[in-house]
C-alpha cells in the first residue's frame, strides 16, 4: 500500500457516518398508560372520600381532646354526661353520680348487678325486675345511713331486725308458723292487743315468768274449752276483786 492509499483509508475511517441511528421508545404508552392514569385517579378519589368520611365522623361523634360525645376522660376516671346506652358488658370499679343528681340504671327487662371473686365465680347477685327484687348472697344487710347500724339482716340461719320498733300495718296482722321470741309485745296507743290462735292452743313461756299487763283497759282471756293457769314451782295468786264463776 502506497502512502497516498494509507492516508486516504485513514481519512475515510475518521469521517462521521451519515446513517440515521435507530431510537427505541422508553416508557408506558397506549392502553397501559390510560389504565395507570385511571388507577391513580381512583386512588385519589378514594383518599378524598376517606378523608371526608373521617372528618364527618369526628364531627358527628363530637371528638375532642378530652373524649368523644358524652364521654369525657378526666384525672379521676371517665365521666358520662346525659343518657348513655351500653350494648355489651361494662366492667368498672365504681359508679357514682353527681352531687346534685341521682344515679338511674334503666333496662327494658331487668337490671342485674353481679359480684365475683378473683377466680370469676359468682358470689353475689342483685336483680331488679318487673315483678320482684331478688338478692342472692350469703348475707343480706340493710344499714342506717347516718349511724351505720344494721336495721335488717338475713342469712341461712336467722333474720335479724335491728330497728327500734317493728310495725305491721296489715289488716290480718302478723302470722308466724313457728315460735316467736321477743321480750316485749305491745299495741299502738289507744289500740287493742290481741293474741289469737284460731285452731290450736296459744302458749306463752318464759324462764323468769310471763307478765300480762293492761294499764288503762280490761284484760280478757277467751277459749273454747278450758282455761288453765299453772305454775310448776310456785303458786297462782289472785287479787281481791276476782270474780269466780
Amino acid at each position: 500500500m502506497t502512502r497516498e492509499q494509507y492516508i486516504l483509508a485513514t481519512q475515510q475511517n475518521s469521517l462521521p457516518r451519515t446513517e440515521h441511528p435507530q431510537f427505541y421508545p422508553v416508557g408506558i404508552y397506549g392502553w397501559r398508560k390510560r389504565c395507570l392514569y385511571f388507577f391513580v385517579l381512583l386512588l385519589l378519589v378514594t383518599m378524598i372520600v376517606n378523608l371526608a368520611m373521617t372528618i364527618w365522623i369526628l364531627k358527628v361523634m363530637n371528638f375532642t381532646v378530652d373524649g368523644m360525645g358524652n364521654l369525657r376522660v378526666t384525672k379521676k376516671g371517665i365521666r358520662l354526661e346525659g343518657i348513655s346506652e351500653f350494648l355489651l358488658p361494662l366492667y368498672v370499679k365504681e359508679i357514682h353520680s353527681r352531687k346534685d343528681s341521682p344515679l338511674v340504671l334503666q333496662s327494658d327487662r331487668n337490671v342485674t348487678v353481679n359480684a365475683r371473686n378473683h377466680m370469676g365465680q359468682l358470689t353475689g347477685q342483685l336483680t331488679v325486675g318487673a315483678d320482684a327484687v331478688e338478692a342472692q348472697c350469703k348475707r343480706f344487710e340493710v344499714r342506717a345511713s347516718d349511724s351505720g347500724r344494721v336495721l335488717f339482716s338475713a342469712d341461712e340461719d336467722e333474720i335479724v331486725i335491728g330497728a327500734d320498733r317493728l310495725k305491721v300495718t296489715g289488716t290480718e296482722g302478723a302470722v308466724f308458723g313457728h315460735s316467736v321470741e321477743t321480750p316485749h309485745i305491745r299495741a299502738e296507743p289507744s289500740q287493742d292487743l290481741k293474741l289469737e290462735s284460731p285452731t290450736r292452743s296459744l302458749v306463752m313461756e318464759a324462764p323468769r315468768g310471763v307478765q300480762v299487763n293492761a294499764a288503762a283497759g280490761d284484760l280478757k282471756a277467751t277459749c273454747r274449752k278450758e282455761l288453765h293457769l299453772q305454775s310448776t314451782e310456785g303458786e297462782v295468786s289472785s287479787a281481791s276483786n276476782v270474780l269466780h264463776l
